[in-house]
């Protein structure tokens, strides 16, 4: 039975100087008891598709043409009826659980709103409703966590909270903007698999946005594809997964990494390979090439660090120990991996490195040098420079007050405040040109981008002051597999032309196959076990390990 229906939809952004056409006559109807898979580049209006149909189109974009005919209400004809709709027979899941949940209530003060809104329960029954979701989607303790606000959550397990609050009033169409983006491999299955469940026992509509084939390969029945603001191919998941008819299409599935085997390099669209060279050696002719010796770079040595719930609020006397007694060394020139559930640790152990957090206990060397007991700004700025991150969320590591070209200049100019405007603007753009951003963007603002395109801003800056070791937590977990492929390519030019130090945070254990040396697996705290690569992934070790490989979505499944 169709239940949504989108008719010759197209949407435009009139800006002072240009149009931008973010989607052009789209047609796709979505079933009761079917996922459709919306996939596509960043900026290729996947998301905007998603927002057209609940009328969340923001100034100066409009719907231009078409309509979105939801059972039997045209939304763009009734806009009353879809507020009423909207959190009721849609639910929506957005792509950053961070903006999207309000940092001054509880989530429990969230839900039950949201509850109480559209259902009539009392605040005990809402109550109760709201702690059974926050189980369903994974949450442990979930009577404790009830009370706790969005800033005590990992990013994974916010965007748990945020599924359960498009779940709670039962909706009869899910639209899911990247719902799995931050969640590890183990909850990814179980949220899944509870949308999956859903579909079928409430015979629900679902649209899942996402650039994660694996995901689709796994979840979605009919897969569209979107590339500059047109649908150019829609079709049952495994015909346009095994044999795609259009070039574009054919590039995005063979972009994906494969989860069994490791490959020297990713593949990425064609354009992309044209000017990858030149673009690594306009940047590489800027740095000073760190001459190798065969010894530890960092050096991580029983580490702990506890948060007392008093950190967070006056009330509370538990402590959660997020690292435990955790050791680990990275050679210089090799890629670290650190894999986990969310919540394992990861993040924290990164946040130590780069001096965000303060270990409990522990030690932490770079370079020979314990930079966990230097005191004073100056010593600290030594190491800052050489030691530089990239962020799980993009959006909110970025300053929305500046402009690109400030953003990236900061780290430049503290560093090295004598570089002339010339230099300087010509080493901005071709930063943003080695992630495939063109020289325009320097004058835009964070919130005129897309999250991908976000987050390759992000990688621009972290490259900026030409560090030793790069902290990279999640730093692909918000692009599409053939931006994924050009950035982690990139990475790898680096790493082997200035013997680059990279510790790669990551839940997505292909990506992590092909771009680390050696992996640590975390989980709760503490470090499971440390192996080669090739060894983890052929003769893991350790339980947990395993069932980690096993939860792994392979795009390989649609071929049997």
């Amino acid at each position: 039975m169709t239940f949504l229906k989108i008719n010759n939809l197209s949407v435009d952004y009139q800006m002072r100087k240009e149009t931008i056409y973010a989607a052009k006559n789209i047609n796709i109807e979505v079933n009761k008891g079917e996922i459709l898979g919306l996939v596509g580049e960043s900026g290729s209006g996947k998301s905007t598709v998603g927002n057209a149909i609940i009328n969340l189109i923001d100034e100066p974009g409009k719907v231009s043409s078409g309509a979105v005919i939801l059972g039997d209400l045209n939304i763009h004809e009734n806009s009353e009826s879809i507020v009423k709709y909207r959190g009721n027979k849609i639910g929506l899941i957005f792509q950053d659980p961070q903006t999207s949940l309000n940092p001054i209530l509880t989530v429990g003060e969230q839900l039950i709103e949201t509850i109480q809104t559209h259902l009539k329960l009392s605040k005990e029954e809402a109550k109760n409703k709201s702690i059974n979701l926050l189980k369903e989607v994974g949450i442990k303790d979930a009577e404790t966590r009830f009370d706790n606000y969005p800033h005590q959550f990992s990013g994974g397990m916010r965007q748990r909270v945020v599924i359960s609050l498009a779940l709670c009033c039962e909706p009869e169409l899910l639209i899911a903007d990247e719902p799995t983006t931050a969640l590890d491999v183990s909850i990814q299955s179980q949220i899944l698999e509870l949308i999956k469940k859903l579909t079928k026992e409430r015979n629900l509509a679902v649209i899942l946005i996402t650039h994660d084939m694996g995901v689709i390969a796994e979840t979605a029945d009919r897969v569209a594809v979107m590339k500059s603001g047109n649908l150019i191919e829609i079709g049952e998941t495994k015909k346009i997964l095994t044999k795609p008819q259009e070039n574009y299409t054919k590039s995005l599935v063979s972009s994906v990494p494969p989860t069994n085997k490791k490959i020297s390099r990713f593949v990425i669209v064609e354009k992309e390979k044209n000017n990858k060279k030149e673009n690594n050696i306009k940047i590489l002719s800027r740095w000073s090439k760190k001459e190798i010796i065969n010894q530890d770079l960092v050096q991580i040595k029983n580490l702990n660090k506890s948060f007392d719930d008093n950190f967070f609020t006056e009330s509370s006397k538990n402590s959660v120990m997020a690292v435990n007694d955790v050791s680990f060394d990275i050679k210089e020139g090799e890629s670290f991996g650190l894999v986990g559930e969310s919540g394992s640790g990861k993040s924290t152990i990164a946040k130590m490195i780069v001096n965000l957090f303060k270990p409990t206990s522990g030690d932490i060397f770079f370079d020979n040098v314990c930079i966990t007991k230097i005191k004073q700004r100056s010593g600290l700025m030594k190491f800052r420079k050489q030691i530089q991150m990239i962020f799980q969320d993009p959006y909110s590591s970025l300053n929305g007050r500046l402009k690109v070209k400030d953003i990236i200049a900061e780290p430049i100019t503290l560093h090295n405040p004598s570089i002339s405007n010339i230099d300087l603007n010509s080493y901005i753009y071709d930063l943003l040109e080695s992630v495939e951003l063109t020289q325009k963007s320097a004058d835009r603002y964070p919130h005129e981008f897309s999250g991908g395109q976000r987050q390759r801003i992000s990688i621009a800056r972290a490259l900026a002051t030409q560090p030793r070791l790069l902290v990279c937590d999640e730093p692909t977990s918000a692009l599409d597999v053939s931006i994924q492929a050009q950035i982690l390519n990139l990475l790898k030019d680096l790493q082997e032309q200035l013997n680059l130090t990279i510790l790669f945070i990551s839940h997505d254990l292909p990506v992590v196959r092909q771009m680390c040396d050696k992996i640590g697996v975390l989980k709760d705290g503490k470090l499971c076990e440390v192996s080669n690569t090739e060894d983890l992934f052929l003769k893991p070790s350790h339980e947990y390990t395993r069932e980690l490989l096993r939860l792994m979505p392979k795009i390989e499944s649609i071929y049997n």
